[in-house]
């Protein structure tokens, strides 16, 4: 009797893990277990390369990922959906941006006033401006805000705060560069941040380093740079401008972009752009409510003129806003600026001597990061010139751990011996690949602009990989360089050196990755930097189901064509998020 027992429990455990596995029953078609969804098709998973042919989803999770005929066994009659892909193009995991700026590009759009890259200084004065003046006090708002004016165009014939006057005194008035690197303010705005008195007695020379432009008057502009003008920026009605209901309004019209274009994750490069925990509020809010499909990743920004300690302590609360697809342990900072405008920290020196600007001593550096990693704070660094990075690369190794890849942002250039010295301390890179592109015109004039070296050298990408340095891929939006917003746009952009929609010669191909390498960046690196890899950012038995139907091929297709795929379906945990 005890045998037969035995021998029963050890039937009942082998049915149990038959079912488990998914397999069909030998004298029946029907599935012993059934997934909610399967999909056929060419499909590429991020996983080393892996191509495969089929995929099972249950509960929103990948219960099987292989051959079509292991697939089958997963379909029940009347149950399971099944979408056969194949020969329409490939199936791929959904993609990930490692920096943007979302909230603020699509805050500026409600609240403010976007200017066009092509606008010349005489229409923003005679026709954005008024508009923008129009429109905030229509709106009963106390800011006059703007975005997106040409630096290196405006830079020639800057507006200045006496005639920002002229069509606005009574409230401030401020526009950001299309990089967010600089801004123009009216003189109330000055006032207000106590640069200067009404009456033009200056006050503030310089704010931490970096110098408030004078006129021939000996009082300032109202043209400010890099954290000079955060500063500025920081005493604006910020509270009223960007409230928790227009955050939550805001996230919606951000999720509907993200996965229109492919993105089922993006960390948000400046969290804090109004000063304040709102946006945190709401993303936390939205995904309570169930709405939330993708994941977030959030930025609390640190400014040099700002007290650090605390700073960092703000950063640290804010983890209460943590939830299932809200990510809060990351801090921004400022290493320096762009090395075209002249503002990165590099080494040789620019071409009229200066060295760029430095918003940190490394000492500094280093103390916030050890400060940041005992926290569980993850640095963040926005970073373009070779002596910025390896500034930031010491206090990396110097004040952190390892393990919480600390990530530079963005990149200029980088000299030889820091890519190993990234790659040892599981240093992460966030890069764009849609910048790796320049016209002619721009590319002639580059040799004028940055030092000897650094001119279609620029970007590294396949350096990276080179080297075992994780890289992730960003677009940096709004701040989007001239190059496309797409995940497939970047792809051909990073794979060819060249931008489908501009004329000009290919920017270092011999630094331009294989399309796989492309996708890689895109999807599992990006979950990497999020430290959500265990979870999302391949199709792998295990992880959630966030995954893209594309209308092409763009493993196999001319490679001029792969800016033209799009999504033709975005899932966010085995269900279907967006369709064409």
């Amino acid at each position: 009797m005890k045998k037969m027992q035995s021998f029963i429990a050890v039937v009942s455990i082998a049915l149990g893990m038959t079912m488990l596995t998914g397999c069909k029953d030998k004298d029946s078609d029907a599935p012993l277990v059934g997934a909610d969804l399967v999909v056929y098709g060419k499909i590429f998973t991020s996983e080393d390369n892996r191509v495969v042919e089929a995929f099972a989803v249950k509960d929103g999770k990948y219960v099987y990922v292989g051959d079509k005929s292991g697939a089958e066994a997963f379909v029940e009659k009347g149950k399971t959906e099944v979408v056969d892909y194949t020969g329409k193009g490939l199936v791929m995991p959904g993609c990930g941006n490692g920096h943007a700026h979302y909230s603020m590009g699509f805050a500026l759009q409600s609240i403010g006033t976007i200017v066009s890259t092509e606008e010349s200084v005489e229409s923003f004065l005679t026709k954005i401006v008024p508009d923008a003046v129009k429109k905030a006090k229509d709106k009963g708002m106390k800011t006059v805000f703007g975005f997106g004016y040409n630096a290196l165009e405006f830079e020639k014939n800057m507006p200045t705060r006496q005639q920002l006057d002229a069509i606005c005194s009574d409230i401030p008035v401020y526009f950001a560069d299309e990089g967010a690197h600089s801004g123009i303010f009216n003189t109330i705005a000055l006032v207000n941040a106590s640069i200067m008195k009404a009456d033009g007695t200056v006050l503030k020379t310089e704010i931490s380093g970096v110098e408030i432009e004078m006129g021939a008057d000996g009082t300032p502009t109202g043209f400010l740079k890099e954290q000079a003008q955060t500063y500025v920026r920081s005493f604006l009605d910020n509270d009223n401008l960007f409230t928790v209901d227009i955050a939550k309004e805001n996230l919606v019209r951000i999720q509907e972009h993200l996965l229109a274009e492919g993105y089922t994750m993006y960390l948000d490069g400046w969290t804090t752009y109004f000063f304040n925990d709102n946006f945190y509020k709401a993303a936390q809010q939205m995904d309570e409510a169930g709405d939330m499909k993708f994941v977030i990743g959030t930025t609390y920004e640190i400014d040099s003129w700002m007290d650090v300690d605390a700073m960092l302590t703000k950063a640290a609360n804010a983890k209460k806003y943590a939830s299932t697809r809200v990510k809060t342990n990351w801090i921004k900072l400022f290493m320096d600026g762009i090395v075209e405008t002249g503002t990165g920290f590099v080494e040789p020196l620019y071409p009229d001597g200066h060295q760029g600007v430095a918003n940190w001593s490394e000492e500094e550096l280093t103390d916030i990061t050890r400060k940041a990693n005992e926290k569980g704070i993850t640095m963040h660094v926005h970073v373009m010139g070779n002596k910025g990075v390896t500034r930031l690369v010491n206090a990396y190794i110097n004040g952190g751990k390892d393990e919480m890849r600390n990530t530079l942002v963005h990149v200029y250039y980088v000299s030889e011996p820091d890519y190993q010295r990234m790659a040892q301390h599981n240093i992460y890179v966030t890069a764009g690949l849609s910048w790796h592109h320049f016209t002619d015109k721009m590319q002639a004039s580059l040799p004028d602009m940055v030092p000897a070296g650094m001119d279609v050298r620029g970007y590294p990408l396949k350096s990276f990989f080179d080297n075992g340095v994780n890289m992730s891929s960003h677009n940096d939006y709004p701040a989007l360089g001239g190059g496309p917003d797409d995940p497939f746009g970047a792809i051909e952009i990073a794979v060819t050196g060249d931008y489908y929609a501009e004329v000009g010669k290919p920017w270092w191909t011999e630094d331009c990755l294989t399309r796989e390498q492309a996708i890689t960046a895109l999807t599992i690196n990006v979950a990497k930097q999020m430290f959500i890899e265990n979870e999302r950012g391949s199709i792998k038995e295990g992880k959630y189901a966030d995954f893209l139907l594309v209308t092409k091929d763009v493993l196999t297709c001319p490679v001029t064509e792969i800016h033209k795929a799009k999504p033709a379906a975005t899932y966010f945990e085995g269900k279907k998020v967006f369709s064409m």
